[in-house]
């Protein structure tokens, strides 16, 4: 007899409300989420996820079932479900912290630009998170570390120059469509950041595969990577060349172009 092969569930969806929205560029909002239901959230890790379930437009916040497989809605449509990266969780306050790239009119572009405090959403997770070190310590035996990633991977690169020690070097690399889409990143002492403006008609990352490519010696160093999914799949292929072995990289691709809305931000 065939069947389908039950996946292990995800975390559980907490209900949660908006506390507050905060607009840090024309491009990037930080939402604020509180409610007792955070009761027990694991403190995620650097670069971690967390999945954010969105109100549907008209019909509020459906929560959906899990069917061993997927989440689906009560009427058999897939949720409105988005990956994002939790910036900082308060255990004591109950709150947690997440910022959205804003993509045109896409769900979670409209929803972020819309939403109020005390208007409902859930979350789940965290997801793991990125353990650098080889005994998965943060810095633990790495001299250096490049850093790369557009727009999406803003939030995931800010937590790990907060947690990554302070005597690394860290070579960070970031593109963005225009000089407005900058922001403030958390300091640290051996780190040096340049921000990519990428060119009118440039295909998304290339800016970013560019500037990886033209990055100093990366041997002995530990490359995390993340961004839209074909130019991540050039840097994946441009490390191998360069013989950065697998557990020395982490690139992961957070959104694909042509597609409505990515899955990270």
């Amino acid at each position: 007899m065939t069947g389908v092969r039950a996946r292990r569930p995800p975390p559980p969806l907490r209900t949660v409300e908006v506390v507050s929205v905060q607009a840090r560029t024309p491009h990037l909002v930080r939402v604020r989420l509180g409610g007792e239901a955070l009761d027990g959230f694991d403190p995620p890790r650097p670069a971690a996820s967390v999945r954010l379930l969105l109100p549907r437009p008209g019909a509020g916040l459906v929560m959906p079932t899990w069917n061993g497989n997927e989440f689906l809605d009560p009427d058999g449509r897939r949720p409105l479900l988005r990956t994002l990266t939790p910036l900082r969780f308060d255990p004591g306050l109950l709150t947690l912290d997440v910022e959205v790239v804003l993509h045109g009119e896409a769900p979670l572009s409209s929803w972020a630009t819309s939403v109020a405090p005390g208007d409902p959403v859930a979350v789940s997770g965290p997801g793991r998170g990125w353990e650098p070190g080889p005994d998965g310590a943060a810095g633990c035996g790495a001299p250096a570390f490049l850093l790369a990633g557009d727009e999406s991977a803003v939030p995931a690169i800010g937590t790990l120059l907060a947690a990554l020690p302070a005597q690394a070097e860290v070579d960070v690399r970031i593109e963005v469509r225009s000089p407005d889409a900058v922001v403030g990143l958390p300091e640290h002492p051996g780190a040096r950041v340049d921000w990519l403006v990428a060119e009118p008609g440039a295909a998304p990352g290339d800016a970013m595969v560019a500037a990886v490519a033209g990055a100093g010696p990366v041997e002995g160093a530990r490359v995390w990577v993340a961004g839209e999914a074909a130019a991540v799949q050039r840097i994946r292929i441009h490390l191998a060349d360069r013989g950065v072995p697998r557990s020395r990289a982490s690139v992961r691709g957070y959104w694909k172009h042509g597609r409505a809305e990515g899955a990270s931000a």
